[in-house]
């Protein structure tokens, strides 16, 4: 799908000139006489613009307000300026307050096509989150990313919150199942409460009271009746973290509960019937329990009716960007603003995460505690991922050639075409990129006078 570039021009002249360049270029326009109507454009949820053309000077909203508005309703897309000489010092201003560049009148077709281009892939993954939200608005908004594999995983989230049926998910730690169950929680139509439980951390002997309640004479100690939190999850979802670690003399009567939805209190002879739906998730390969006799295999069937499997970082670095600016925002709140240089985030994207998103975010909360000013640099971050030999060739140049975080993204690519032999889909697979996306870029850097290098 071709981008689509809102022009706010009141100048029929110069709107006319932009529209034939534009279109030329393979754009698709829209083009509009003054802000009101490009603030109109803009709100209309049916058709997403991908980057804003404005003057600075039109009648009845001006530049720097559609800027302001852009950036509320639209904060992904990107917006350039274009100004007469006269007015460079308020394009200068709009910079200052978030806008992507700005060119005076006149100027050269390929200076225009160049920024524009620049401008949009700076832009892609925000904009392509974005989108997804839009497109599926029940996904849960702590899901970030807008790779191939986290666009399958959302549309799977939204699929299952459609159902009733319980869910395992699978993945590394952290990957983030939890966030994965809340979503389909929140794609459900169920308005209970969502119960987590960390299985491992209840004791053994514990596990059932904790689970299904207890009386006040069901053991040593219990002075009191208590409900159990399936109980506490009755017309929502119980999520059970790291399930293969529940005991063996437990899941006996976790699969009846499945199968009856009805719970009994330890201690009690009556059965009470509840409307929970389970969500279990776990990082071992619980299959392979069931061959060792320590999983029971009518539970994994009854818990493994709809499997989401959650990726891990390295299957989607592309989202390192999105995921970076996310925890940058959320751990630096209370501080001055926190940018990144393109060097730290060439590291950052190129480093293996075996520990997954939990590591990640772990790295930018120490480094935005630790930062020696308001850009993150490459010696903020912990030695282990300085001196990560993946990335070394792509950081070194990064540092002699001073490159944008577009050229970035193409060293990155074409290293990864390098590491897979040229074999496409694997490469594809590796970014967490369509194939139709790898290959206009590929097509994209073949057209450049430098892509032998």
């Amino acid at each position: 799908m071709n981008e689509r570039i809102l022009i706010a021009e009141d100048d029929t002249d110069m709107r006319e000139l932009l529209e034939e360049i534009l279109s030329d270029a393979g754009y698709e326009i829209v083009s509009v006489a003054n802000g009101r109507l490009a603030l109109a454009k803009i709100s209309d949820e049916s058709r997403m613009i991908d980057l804003v053309v404005t003057d600075v000077r039109m009648p009845e909203i001006k530049g720097d307000e559609l800027l302001t508005k852009v950036r509320e309703i639209r904060a992904e897309t990107p917006v350039l300026v274009i100004t007469a000489f006269g007015s460079v010092e308020n394009a200068v201003e709009m910079v200052k307050k978030g806008a992507y560049s700005y060119l005076t009148k006149p100027f050269q077709t390929k200076d225009l096509l160049l920024v524009i281009e620049a401008a949009l892939a700076a832009s892609e993954t925000q904009r392509a989150q974005a989108r997804l939200r839009r497109e599926m608005p029940e996904a849960n908004t702590r899901i970030i990313g807008a790779s191939r594999p986290m666009r399958e995983l959302l549309d799977l989230i939204n699929r299952a919150g459609r159902s009733a049926s319980n869910v395992l998910i699978t993945g590394e730690s952290g990957t983030g199942k939890e966030l994965v169950a809340r979503a389909v929680h929140d794609a459900s139509e169920r308005r209970g409460e969502f119960v987590a439980v960390n299985c491992p951390a209840i004791p053994a002997e514990l596990v059932e009271s904790e689970l299904f309640g207890h009386t006040g004479q069901a053991f040593t100690g219990a002075r009191t009746a208590r409900a159990g939190l399936f109980e506490t999850a009755d017309g929502g979802t119980i999520f059970l973290d790291e399930i293969g670690e529940l005991p063996l003399n437990v899941q006996p009567k976790l699969l009846r509960v499945l199968q009856e939805g009805t719970i009994r209190r330890v201690g009690d002879s009556r059965e009470k019937q509840i409307s929970v739906r389970v969500i279990a998730a776990t990082n071992r390969d619980l299959e392979k329990a069931v061959a060792d006799n320590e999983f029971r295999e009518d539970l994994y069937w009854r818990l493994n009716v709809i499997h989401i499997h959650v990726p891990a970082l390295r299957e989607h670095a592309f989202d390192v960007p999105l995921l970076v600016e996310h925890f940058l925002a959320k751990y630096s709140f209370k501080t001055a603003p926190l940018e990144i240089s393109p060097e730290t985030l060439a590291l950052l994207t190129a480093y293996s995460w075996q520990g997954n998103i939990r590591e990640l975010e772990n790295t930018i909360e120490r480094a935005v505690a630790l930062a020696r000013g308001t850009l993150l640099t490459p010696e903020d971050l912990p030695e282990r991922i300085r001196s990560n030999a993946a990335s070394a060739a792509i950081l070194a140049k990064a540092k002699t050639r001073r490159l944008t975080l577009a050229e970035l993204e193409r060293e990155y690519i074409l290293e990864i075409m390098r590491e897979t032999g040229g074999n496409k889909s694997r490469a594809a697979e590796m970014l967490g990129l369509d194939r139709k996306t790898l290959y206009r870029k590929l097509d994209e850097y073949a057209a450049e006078p430098d892509s032998a290098g």
